[in-house]
């Protein structure tokens, strides 16, 4: 069995992703790691960064962004499939730059893809997700927020990137630009793993999250509505973090020295009311809120309506 790893970035080190930690993770059980690695800013570092890491498992595509070619997110999702079609093994393990696997999670990841390696009703992995937020000590548990998604497939040339590159679809004969395709799409069959993805898109020091969140209306609209957005938007406001649940758990090994570097504490709001005068963000709002209570006080806390981009096989 061979396990291929994947990923996609661009400015990842302007940007305040953990891409090394990410792409470390799960190198010891992939025996390759392909990164499509956009063409970053002259003053950005994630070549270097990637490179440091020193391994013969790492092999870096270089690419160019074209977000007019394909606008509205679809972008992520192309330079996902670029990394995707280099990759050889029979499972394939996509990690995006701000994910992050603990060790403890690899002999059972890797155990579950040997168990189903010839089980072809089985197309990927689902995996849980832990979602943090403004620092390394809490996540979201509320309604707003995916608990589950693919992040191993199957080696099969009709799976594509989806979308913004969040999920997988099978997409026969695709034209490899509509990454937004609704018709003619399948849902893929997956089976479960035990294991968490910690997601950690939303750990940043407030002012670099700024610089994310322009970067990401940029992809998924244009620059000018980008700029005109952000014009209207004050400094970034986590809010209050003691409305979240409280992670008491460990972090990765390979996330200890990027943790070390928390220091915005200070900017940070851990008990009092929202600020008044920014826009709720959404799991703040009254009809997630309401939705977020009645689920956790449901059996298994099922989410009320969730759109589920997958089939799950009971195995």
């Amino acid at each position: 069995m061979k396990i291929s790893g994947f990923t996609f970035v661009k400015n990842a080190d302007k940007l305040y992703y953990p891409i090394k930690p990410s792409i470390l993770s799960i190198l010891p059980i992939v025996d390759e790691y392909i990164i499509a690695l956009g063409d970053c800013d002259s003053d950005d570092k994630t070549r270097e960064i990637i490179k440091s890491i020193n391994s013969d498992k790492i092999k870096i595509i270089d690419t160019i962004w074209d977000l007019q070619k394909y606008p509205h997110g679809t972008e992520h999702a192309h330079q996902t499939n670029i990394a995707k079609k280099a990759c050889s093994g029979d499972w394939l393990f996509y990690l995006q730059a701000d994910e992050v696997i603990h060790e403890d999670y690899l002999p059972v990841i890797k155990n579950r893809c040997q168990e189903l390696l010839h089980d072809r009703k089985v197309e990927g992995l689902l995996f849980k997700y832990l979602h943090f937020w403004g620092d390394y000590y809490h996540y979201h548990n509320s309604h707003s927020w995916y608990k589950k998604e693919i992040r191993i497939i199957r080696n099969d040339p009709d799976i594509h990137s989806w979308e913004s590159a969040q999920s997988f679809r099978r997409i026969p004969n695709f034209d490899e630009i509509n990454f937004r395709q609704q018709h003619d799409t399948n849902k893929l069959k997956v089976a479960s793993v035990d294991a968490y993805v910690f997601h950690y898109g939303w750990v940043r020091p407030p002012h670099l999250m700024e610089n994310k969140i322009r970067t990401f209306f940029t992809i998924h609209r244009d620059k000018q509505k980008a700029e005109e957005i952000m014009r209207k938007r004050r400094f970034f406001d986590y809010g209050p973090l003691n409305r979240l649940k409280k992670y008491k758990g460990s972090h990765p090994k390979v996330m200890q020295e990027w943790i070390k570097g928390f220091n915005w504490q200070d900017k940070l709001q851990y008990s009092g009311k929202p600020n008044k005068l920014r826009r709720k963000h959404k799991h703040e709002r009254f009809k997630y809120r309401l939705l977020t209570v009645i689920e956790n006080l449901l059996p298994g806390n099922p989410k009320i309506g969730e759109f589920k981009n997958y089939i799950l096989l009971k195995k």
